[in-house]
C-alpha cells in the first residue's frame, strides 16, 4: 500500500462540497465512460468533475489537481423467474412513457444488482488508498463523504422533468372550474338517449357545463369524430368547459375540455357541475372511449407505428462504429433522431469527432456547460463504436445516454428543457442556432446545409422586378392533398371504415389506404407563383399586388427537406396529415434553380420615398398575442389583412404558420430593409458588443437592425457572424449572390430520413433511417438494426446528399 505521505502536498487543493455543489459522479464529462466501465470513473476532489481513464491524466497535467475518488461499479444480473409459455402481452392503456399502463422504455431489458467499490487515487502514479479508511486526512474524508452523499445532477434534472416519465394524460386543474358560471335555464339532462342539438350524431357528444347544451365534438384528422358543433358553440358563447358524455364515472371523473385553455383539463368540481343539470354521477357508467383511448386507437389504426418501426420484420441488430444507439431519456427520441442524422455529414464529423482532441485539450473550467465539448462528446460517442456492442435480448444496445447534452441544449428553452414530446424540425433549428453562436472564428459544420434562396417580386402594374436573397438551412415543401393519385380508393376505404365503426368493428390497420402524393406535386406547389398584397411599388409610390416566385440561388452539399405535414386545424388543435409521399431515392432539382435578373426585365428603382409606416390595430394585436403567436407574425397577419377582423388575421396565421420567416422581423414588402435605415446607437451598447470580439461597425449594424436592443442585437449578430466577416471587406458580385453558400450540382440521393409516429407533434415517437455503407439502418433510440423495408413514403424530414 502507498504511503499516506503522498497525499500531504495536495491537501491544500482538496475541497469539501457544499449542498449546492454539483458533483459529476455518474459519467465522464468528456466521454460516456462511467463507474460500470472497465476502468471505472475518477471524480476530482477539487473540481468534483468525473473523468474516464482516457482523460484523467490529461486533466491532471493541465490543472495539477491530483487526488480523485475512484468508483468501480460491479453489476450482476438478477435471474428472471421461470415462465411457462410466452405469457400475456402487456397491454398499453395509457398515453404515457414510464408510468403504469404506459409504454415502458425498460421493457425487455435485463435487471441487475449493483455494488460500488471506492478508492482514493493520487496521480501521476495512480497510487491507491482504500475507502473507507480512518487513517486518511480529515479533509479528504469529508470531501469523499460529501461526494458520496450528494445527489446526482442527472437525478436532480430527472426530478425537475418528472423523473424519466412522460404522461400524455396528466392534466392541470382548469382555471375556470372554481367559479364556473352555470345558467339557471331549467335544463335537466336525461341519463341516456343523448343526441347532438345541431345534427343527428349520437356519439362523441359533449355537454357544455355552463348552459347544458349537448353538441358533437371535433372531426379527427382521419375524418372520424364529430361535426365540430361543440367548438362552434364555444366560439359563439365563450362558455369554456365541456365534458364528454359517456366518459363520466361514478367517482365523478370524466374527459373535460377547456376551449379557453385549449387543452384537456381537470375539473375537481365535476360532480357538482353535473348535479346542476340533474345528473347523478353515481348512476352513470362509462360507455364511450376517452380521448386518450381514441388517441391510442388512432395510432394503432393507422398502422403507422408498426410500419415505421418495421415491427413486422425480424430486424437484425447491428453494432460497431457509427452504429451506436441513443437511450431515450423520457421522450428524447426527437433529439436522438436529429443527432444521429447530423453526425452522418462529414462536416460535423470533422468539427466534432476528428476535432475532439483539440476541443478537449482546452480543459475548460466548466466542460459540462461548454457546447463544443459536449457536442464533441456526443459525436465521438456515436461514431467511435466504443459504446456499440451486442446488448440486451430484445436487440437494444447499452448505447449512450446524453444526459449532460440534453440539459445543456435545453437550458433556458421553455420546451426542450421539459420531457414533453417536441417537433424534431423545431429542435433541428434550435440546434443550428446554438451551433451558430458557438462557431465564432471556427468552421460551422451547418454550412454544408446552407443554401441561398432567391425571391423574385414583380409589380403587377409597372411590371418592374426586385430580387432578394437570403440563406436558409432547410427546404419546406407543402403536401397538396388534392394531388393524391388514389383519391377514389381513399374515399372507398373511408366509407368502409365508417360502416365498420358504425357496426362496432374495426378494419385491419395493415389494410389502411392513405392518400398517395407524388413528390413532383409537392415541388410544383412550392414553385407556384404567389400573390403578395400590400406591396409598396417604388416605381409607382403606392401599394399594389405583386407576384412572388421562390427559387434556390445555390444548392448545398446536403439538402434537408421538410414535408409540411403538421398543421393547425380550424379549432386551433395541432394535427398531422396522414399521407404517403412518394419521395425519390434520387432526384434532379434543376427546375428549382434561380437565375437572377433576366434579359428584358427592369429592376424596380430604389424607393424615392419610404413606404408609409404600417399601423396595427392595438385591440386585435393584443388578442393575437394572448393566443401565443410571436409579435412579428401578428404584425404580418394584421398588415396583410388590413386590420379587418380577428377572424381574417387568425386565418392568415393558420395558413402561414410553417413559413420560413413566420417569426422573423417584419419588413413591409417593398420597404427598405431595417438594417439599411440609419438609427442612432448607444456607444455603451457598441462597447458591450465589441467586448465579445466583434468590430465597432458590426456592433453598430446589429444595433441598428434591432432598434438598439443589446440582447436582440447579439442574436442578430451571431446568426450573421460569417456574413458580417465577409461584409468587412468589399465582396465580389458572385459572393454577394451566393451569400457565402457552397454551390454545385442539383442532383441528389437520399441518405437519411426522420419519421414521426402519432397524430400531432405533441404525442408519438420519432425514429430515423440512415444509409450506412450501402445499407439502410433503422435507429430506434438504443435499438440499431438492418432495415428491411425503409418506409421512405411516411417520413417527415429527409436528408439528400449531392451526387
Amino acid at each position: 500500500m502507498a504511503s499516506l505521505e503522498l497525499l500531504t502536498p495536495h491537501l491544500s487543493k482538496i475541497k469539501i462540497p457544499t449542498s449546492q455543489q454539483l458533483i459529476y459522479k455518474d459519467e465522464c464529462v468528456y466521454s460516456f465512460d462511467n463507474p460500470e466501465s472497465e476502468t471505472g470513473l475518477y471524480v476530482s476532489l477539487t473540481s468534483f468533475l468525473g473523468f474516464g481513464r482516457n482523460y484523467v491524466e490529461q486533466y491532471y497535467q493541465k490543472t495539477g489537481n491530483a487526488v480523485f475518488l475512484h468508483i468501480a461499479r460491479e453489476k450482476k444480473p438478477i435471474p428472471e423467474p421461470e415462465q411457462t409459455g410466452d405469457g400475456p402481452e402487456k397491454k398499453i392503456t395509457r398515453l404515457a412513457i414510464g408510468v403504469e399502463g404506459g409504454f415502458d422504455p425498460e421493457c425487455g431489458k435485463a435487471k441487475y444488482t449493483y455494488t460500488d467499490h471506492y478508492n482514493i487515487v493520487v496521480l501521476p502514479g495512480f497510487q491507491s488508498f482504500p475507502w473507507p479508511n480512518d487513517a486518511l486526512p480529515e479533509v479528504i474524508k469529508k470531501s469523499v463523504q460529501g461526494i458520496l452523499d450528494a445527489e446526482s445532477p442527472f437525478k436532480i434534472a430527472e426530478m425537475a422533468a418528472l423523473h424519466g416519465t412522460w404522461d400524455g394524460e396528466k392534466r392541470e386543474v382548469s382555471v375556470h372550474a372554481v367559479d364556473l358560471q352555470q345558467l339557471d335555464n331549467g335544463i335537466k339532462i336525461p341519463p341516456s338517449g343523448w343526441k347532438c342539438q345541431k345534427c343527428d350524431l349520437t356519439n362523441n357528444l359533449w355537454l357544455n357545463l355552463t348552459d347544458g347544451s349537448i353538441l358533437c365534438g371535433r372531426r379527427f384528422f382521419d375524418g372520424s369524430g364529430g361535426n365540430d358543433h361543440a367548438v362552434e358553440h364555444y366560439r359563439e358563447t365563450g362558455y369554456p368547459l365541456a365534458v364528454k358524455l359517456g366518459t363520466i364515472t361514478a367517482e365523478g371523473k370524466g374527459d373535460v375540455f377547456s376551449y379557453a385553455e385549449d387543452d384537456m383539463v381537470e375539473d375537481p368540481y365535476l360532480a357538482n357541475h353535473l348535479k346542476h343539470f340533474g345528473i347523478n354521477v353515481q348512476q352513470l357508467q362509462k360507455t364511450e372511449k376517452s380521448m386518450v383511448e381514441l388517441e391510442l386507437e388512432l395510432n394503432r389504426r393507422t398502422g403507422e407505428w408498426n410500419t415505421l418501426q418495421e415491427s413486422g420484420s425480424e430486424l437484425r441488430p447491428l453494432h460497431g462504429p457509427a452504429l451506436t444507439g441513443l437511450n431515450n431519456l423520457g421522450n428524447s427520441c426527437y433529439i436522438n433522431s436529429v443527432l444521429q442524422v447530423m453526425f452522418r455529414m462529414p462536416d460535423f464529423v470533422r468539427r466534432f469527432v476528428e476535432g475532439a482532441p483539440e476541443i478537449f485539450s482546452t480543459f475548460p473550467e466548466d466542460p459540462v456547460n461548454d457546447f463544443n465539448v459536449q457536442t464533441a462528446k456526443v459525436g465521438v460517442g456515436l461514431i467511435s463504436g466504443r459504446y456499440s456492442f451486442p446488448g440486451e435480448v430484445d436487440g437494444s444496445q447499452q448505447g449512450i445516454s446524453p444526459h449532460m447534452y440534453r440539459q445543456l441544449i435545453g437550458k433556458g428553452h421553455p420546451e426542450f428543457m421539459t420531457k414533453r414530446q417536441q417537433d424534431a424540425h423545431e429542435f433541428f433549428l434550435h440546434f443550428l442556432t446554438l451551433l451558430e453562436r458557438n462557431s465564432r472564428h471556427k468552421p460551422n459544420p451547418s454550412d454544408c446545409l446552407k443554401f441561398g434562396v432567391e425571391e423574385r417580386l414583380q409589380c403587377s402594374e409597372s411590371l418592374g422586378v426586385r430580387y432578394t436573397r437570403r440563406a436558409e438551412h432547410h427546404l419546406p415543401l407543402p403536401v397538396p392533398i388534392v394531388a393524391a393519385t388514389n383519391a377514389a380508393q381513399v374515399r372507398e376505404y373511408e366509407a368502409r371504415r365508417a360502416q365498420a365503426e358504425a357496426s362496432g368493428q374495426r378494419l385491419d390497420p395493415s389494410h389502411m389506404v392513405r392518400p398517395m402524393i407524388p413528390f413532383q406535386a409537392c415541388l410544383e406547389s412550392f414553385m407556384k407563383e404567389e400573390a403578395v398584397e400590400q406591396f409598396f411599388s417604388s416605381a409607382l409610390n403606392k401599394k399594389v399586388t405583386a407576384r412572388k416566385i421562390t427559387r434556390l440561388a445555390t444548392f448545398p452539399d446536403y439538402l434537408l427537406i421538410q414535408l409540411k405535414k403538421f398543421t393547425i386545424k380550424e379549432d386551433w388543435t395541432p394535427a398531422k396529415l396522414d399521407v404517403a409521399v412518394d419521395m425519390p431515392w434520387e432526384v434532379d432539382l434543376s427546375s428549382l434553380r434561380g437565375h437572377g435578373l433576366q434579359p428584358g426585365e427592369t429592376l424596380l428603382p430604389e424607393a424615392a420615398s419610404d413606404a408609409p409606416a404600417p399601423v396595427y390595430d392595438e385591440s386585435l394585436m393584443a388578442k393575437l398575442l394572448d393566443m401565443g403567436f410571436p409579435v412579428e407574425a401578428c404584425k404580418k397577419a394584421l398588415y396583410y389583412t388590413n386590420n379587418s377582423s380577428m377572424e381574417a388575421a387568425s386565418e392568415w396565421l393558420m395558413e402561414h404558420m410553417t413559413d420560413w420567416d413566420f417569426a422573423n422581423k417584419f419588413e413591409p414588402p417593398g420597404s427598405k430593409p431595417a438594417d439599411a435605415c440609419a438609427v442612432a446607437v448607444d456607444p455603451a451598447s457598441v462597447e458591450q458588443i465589441t467586448g465579445m470580439g466583434f468590430t465597432p461597425s458590426q456592433a453598430a449594424k446589429a444595433l441598428q437592425a434591432t432598434g438598439g436592443d443589446v440582447g436582440r442585437a447579439l442574436d442578430w449578430i451571431f446568426s450573421r457572424a460569417e456574413q458580417l466577416d465577409v461584409d468587412e471587406e468589399p465582396a465580389p458580385a458572385a459572393q454577394d449572390r451566393s451569400l457565402g453558400c457552397r454551390d454545385g450540382s442539383e442532383k441528389y440521393k437520399l441518405v437519411a430520413f426522420i419519421s414521426h409516429m402519432g397524430t400531432s407533434t405533441m404525442v408519438g415517437h420519432y425514429v430515423c433511417h440512415i444509409l450506412h455503407e450501402g445499407r439502410w439502418v433503422i435507429f430506434n433510440d438504443n435499438k440499431v438494426a438492418l432495415s428491411e423495408n425503409p418506409p421512405k413514403d411516411l417520413g417527415y424530414l429527409y436528408l439528400y446528399e449531392r451526387v
